[in-house]
C-alpha cells in the first residue's frame, strides 16, 4: 500500500466484551495497521473509528437494532442469516464495496477461534462462504483478478488506502 502501519492502540477487551464474542487476530492487526478508510477508493474496512463512517461497532450496534425492531417483524437485512447477537450466533460486517458488495464474518459465540467468511456480490440472495482469514480475502478482493465475484484488480485502479478520518 505503500505506506507505513498506523499502531493504532484500539482496547480490544472493551470492544469483544461488548461484541460478546472475539474478533479475528488477523482483523485486529489490519485494523491497528489501517484503521477504517477506503482501499483502492471502492472497499470499505470496517476498523475501531468510534462514531464514525468506517467504525465496526457503530455498525453492529446499528444492524443488531434494525434487526431487533419488532415493526419489521422477522426480516433482516442478511437472510436467512441474522445479524450476531452477543451469546449467539450470525454476521457481523466489517467490509463493503461502493458496487454493493457485503463482507461478513460468521459469529458464533461457543466457537472462538473460528470466523468463516460470508460475502454476497449486489445480489443479496447469493452467499459465498470462504475459509481463509480476513487478510487473505481483503488481499484476493484487491489483488486476484480471478477472484470472482469479489475481485476488483481486474479494474485497475491501484493499491491504495485513504483513511476514514482524512474523508
Amino acid at each position: 500500500m505503500g505506506r507505513e502501519p498506523a499502531g493504532i492502540p484500539v482496547d480490544w477487551e472493551a470492544i469483544e466484551r461488548e461484541i460478546g464474542a472475539p474478533l479475528p487476530p488477523d482483523y485486529k492487526e489490519l485494523s491497528e495497521a489501517f484503521g477504517g478508510g477506503l482501499f483502492s477508493d471502492t472497499v470499505t474496512f470496517l476498523a475501531h473509528e468510534e462514531n464514525k463512517a468506517f467504525d465496526l461497532v457503530t455498525r453492529w450496534r446499528s444492524a443488531l437494532a434494525a434487526d431487533r425492531d419488532p415493526r419489521l417483524g422477522d426480516v433482516s437485512a442478511v437472510t436467512p442469516y441474522k445479524i450476531y447477537e452477543p451469546g449467539g450466533e450470525g454476521l457481523i460486517s466489517w467490509g463493503s464495496t461502493e458496487w454493493g458488495d457485503e463482507y461478513f464474518w460468521l459469529i458464533h459465540s461457543a466457537e472462538s477461534g473460528k470466523w468463516p467468511i460470508f460475502a454476497r456480490a449486489g445480489d443479496i440472495d447469493q452467499w459465498h462462504t470462504f475459509d481463509m482469514s480476513t487478510s487473505e480475502f481483503l488481499y484476493r478482493v484487491l489483488t486476484d483478478t480471478d477472484f470472482h465475484p469479489f475481485g476488483i484488480a481486474q479494474y485497475a485502479l491501484g493499491a491504495t488506502f485513504e483513511p476514514g478520518h482524512t474523508l
